[in-house]
């Protein structure tokens, strides 16, 4: 699966997009919302796409942010541990949704994959054209 977040400005209009492929078989999903930050939609790309799986799965999810994919593999453990607060005590931004996505992870095996964006990956592409489509207008 690949997945992608955009905003027009940032906080603003924002989309999530995710293409989900398993052999022949394809889905496209994306939303949005009017007032939000492209970290938040990067996240709800995630989000939405392990949600939109049926069962148990092995999945690999492909992003473009650095912030999505440090932030499952490294940084959560120490917030969860910390009662979501990171190392200086603040408040984690954005806790509602990891705490989503890191629901989400306990449900699915995933294997994060980290892809350059706007790189010619026609996956990434895709994704990213997903989530413009779902900015509100």
């Amino acid at each position: 699966m690949y997945t992608d977040g955009a905003c027009k400005g940032n906080p603003g209009r924002g989309g999530w997009g995710a293409l989900l492929i398993s052999g022949e078989h394809r889905r496209e999903l994306f939303g949005g919302e009017r007032d939000t930050t492209n970290n938040r939609m990067e996240l709800t790309g995630a989000i939405e796409a392990l949600k939109a799986l049926k069962r148990p799965c092995s999945v690999r999810l492909f992003t473009d942010s650095n912030y999505v994919k440090q932030g499952i593999e490294t940084w959560i453990h120490g917030w969860k541990k910390n009662g979501w607060r990171t190392s200086d005590k603040k408040p984690v931004k954005n806790a509602d949704l990891w705490q989503l996505l890191d629901e989400q992870c306990r449900l699915q095996t995933v294997e994060w994959r980290w892809v350059k964006g706007h790189a010619n990956d026609p996956g990434n592409e895709r994704a990213d054209q997903l989530a413009n489509m779902g900015v509100p207008s």
